[in-house]
């Protein structure tokens, strides 16, 4: 199995390869918690921790086989990591990756250097193709989580994390086929055995969290979530043997609170995190672990989100922290109802961006419609007093 001296070995090969990301404090992401600190892997090159693992694998394997290639599968990420990683130590590299796959990281894959293959499906379906190829070509499979070495490269973020900063109580890692936390979570359980790891994944691709708690290996017969980088419905063997050993709990989380984590990055500190990533926080944000009063690093483990799902991130963290929400009312269809309605709304500090009227209802009297109409709002205590103001003042809110 992995060990500590494994991980100090790929530090030593990673130097001035792979970047000593910062580690930041972040006070102001949640209120009972101001000791919690950013660990910043999306800020490492290719936007991801995944080079970490992935130049180290390579760079282990004899001349003859890297003449031969590499071949790796993956929804992004990894084959960034491989694409960079194979152009250093001057090797062909094949990835592929689920037709799905975010289009940044596709072409970042490509302008990096690698022949892409886009495999229709998810993560799944791009790690049979690839297998598949590697027997056809006798290039050497990369692993993207299961594999010692790949291990050991992610483990170097632990290292870091216990050279940066003392007294650490916790480190809360996002997990997908387990490949990062197996590594972090021997690090920082070698180097100090009190310190919590906690895993976090997303609640529709749960596979390792439910192996953990169910004390055994097992898959999943499904994933979905749009943290594309941990939607994995096979977790490792190797890796999920390293969790048992040291890591001390795992849980989940919602797509709704890790688009609220993306959002709380990005305004209260300026930071962009890809879904994957910022599942650690979100673990933070909506108290599923025991932290409170703690000193606690967030791996944020990488930044590659597409743009063109981030306006719709962004829309469903507003509405999930309360900051955007849209009231339905029962009104009877006559003058100076809006003008009441909206005026309730202003006296109470919100701000109204959208009115639409349904009078298609045909449980409502024909004099009657539904008033839905979008407001930009504080936080939810101040959805309830308007909701409140207005049942007070006669009325009818629809759920």
């Amino acid at each position: 199995m992995l060990t500590l001296d494994r991980i100090y070995q790929a530090a030593y090969v990673l130097k001035g390869i792979a970047r000593k990301t910062d580690l930041i404090r972040a006070s102001n992401i949640v209120s009972d918690m101001p000791e919690l600190y950013l660990k910043t892997e999306n800020l490492q090159f290719t936007g991801s921790f995944k080079l970490r693992g992935a130049y180290f694998k390579i760079s282990q394997l004899p001349k003859e086989a890297l003449s031969k290639g590499v071949i790796a599968c993956s929804a992004g990420n990894h084959a960034q990591g491989v694409a960079l990683a194979a152009s250093r130590l001057h090797a062909h590299a094949i990835v592929c990756m689920p037709d799905g796959a975010p289009i940044v990281k596709v072409e970042n894959t490509r302008r990096l250097g690698a022949e892409v293959r886009l495999v229709p499906g998810i993560y799944d379906d791009a790690h049979d193709e690839a297998v598949r190829l590697q027997k056809e070509t006798g290039a050497t499979f990369i692993h993207p989580y299961d594999d010692e070495d790949v291990m050991a490269g992610q483990g170097t973020i632990g290292l870091e994390i216990m050279d940066q900063l003392e007294g650490v109580d916790a480190v809360t890692v996002p997990v997908g086929g387990g490949g990062l936390i197996a590594g972090v979570a021997c690090a920082v359980k070698s180097l100090n055995p009190k310190c919590k790891v906690y895993g976090v994944q997303a609640q529709g691709a749960s596979a390792m969290v439910d192996a953990f708690h169910a004390g055994e290996w097992q898959s999943s017969g499904d994933a979905n979530t749009f943290a594309d980088g941990i939607q994995v419905k096979v977790p490792g063997k190797e890796t999920f043997k390293m969790v048992q050993n040291y890591v001390d709990d795992m849980v989940t989380v919602s797509d709704d609170e890790i688009a609220a984590a993306i959002l709380a990055l990005m305004e209260k500190q300026k930071l962009v995190s890809e879904g994957a990533g910022a599942a650690s926080v979100a673990a933070c944000m909506f108290h599923k672990l025991p932290l409170q009063g703690k000193r606690v690093v967030c791996v944020i483990s990488g930044g590659n989100i597409d743009v063109n799902i981030l306006s719709r991130v962004i829309n469903r963290g507003l509405a999930m922290s309360g900051r955007k929400t849209t009231l339905s009312i029962k009104l009877m269809d006559k003058p100076g109802q809006l003008e009441e309605v909206s005026g309730i709304i202003a006296s109470m500090g919100a701000n109204v961006v959208s009115v639409d009227y349904d009078l298609s209802d045909p449980d409502l009297p024909i004099s009657s419609c539904t008033l839905r109409i979008g407001m930009e709002t504080k936080d939810r205590a101040q959805i309830d007093s308007i909701k409140q103001k207005l049942a007070s003042e006669g009325f009818e809110l629809v759920d």
